[in-house]
């Protein structure tokens, strides 16, 4: 019996995996913003999941940053009451047993991996167009070793607002604050999925693959799997965006695969299974 966890920002999603194998519908509740309140309603939902089974492991993913041993929870955006806390020593103390915890884009980019878009292939750059820009390399169904994890919203795109001023993005040095739900929402004070100008997405297309240029040639990637909010029919499309990167690439002789994330919203608990799977085996 496995706990599988994916903790966001605004929900956490639980799950039981009963044979290491698959999992069971997940539990889908609002997270609060109080760390010991979250330690508890946890604790609760595992309980009622398991009813009266034992539990061997629990691992998942947290939106946020992590100390560099997995044992605490830095920073996270929109969880500011558990910043600083020990995130790995509360979990195991709700859980009653070994527990695994990673950021939460790593742990949806491994289950893109091992059970979506990215199947098949030896090396995958997962990126997330939402709320916020994130990412992962996934080499041989593992996150890649790190020393301080992966943050490719992170890099510099617009180093003097030039493609703020000509173009319809948002405002802001880096990949992030140019292409993310919250940027646009900033620039034009309504949600991106109210803009249904076809326009307006295929130059968000252009200046997405700007960054996914760069991480390409940082990661050289067999495959690019694309997933988040901002990627929905109303979105930016994914084939504009392979399209645009073909005119910007040129020092591959190929592009790897573009494609869409497969797992919608239980990505990130596909990949706390075989995240739980690998800490067990080492």
């Amino acid at each position: 019996m496995y706990i599988l966890f994916d903790i966001g920002g605004t929900k956490m999603r639980i799950a039981l995996s009963k044979n290491g194998e698959t999992f069971g519908d997940p539990k889908i509740v609002d997270t609060p913003k109080d760390f010991d309140a979250g330690m508890q309603m946890l604790k609760e939902i595992a309980h009622e999941l398991l009813g009266g089974e034992k539990l061997i492991a629990a691992g998942g993913g947290i939106a946020g940053t992590l100390s560099r041993d997995k044992t605490t929870f830095l920073i996270g955006p929109n969880l500011h009451g558990w910043n600083g806390k020990p995130i790995k020593s509360a979990l195991e103390l709700a859980f009653g047993a070994p527990t695994f915890v990673e950021n939460d884009t790593a742990i949806v980019g491994l289950g893109e991996a091992v059970a979506g878009s990215g199947m098949g292939h030896q090396i995958v750059a997962y990126m997330t167009v939402s709320t916020g820009v994130g990412g992962v390399r996934i080499v041989d169904k593992k996150i890649d070793v790190s020393a301080m994890g992966f943050e490719p919203g992170h890099q510099i795109i617009d180093a003097d607002n030039t493609l703020y001023r000509s173009t319809v993005c948002g405002a802001g040095l880096d990949f992030e604050s140019t292409v993310s739900g919250t940027a646009i929402s900033a620039r034009y004070e309504k949600k991106p999925y109210e803009i249904t100008d076809e326009a307006f997405w295929e130059e968000m297309a252009r200046i997405l693959a700007f960054g996914l240029n760069n991480t390409i040639v940082h990661w050289s990637p067999d495959v690019v799997v694309i997933g988040g909010s901002m990627m929905n029919k109303i979105g930016i499309p994914v084939d504009r965006v392979r399209a645009h990167l073909k005119g910007i690439l040129h020092i591959f002789p190929e592009l790897p695969v573009i494609t869409h994330s497969a797992l919608a919203d239980v990505g990130g608990l596909h990949g706390a299974l075989h995240f739980i799977k690998q800490n067990l085996g080492k």
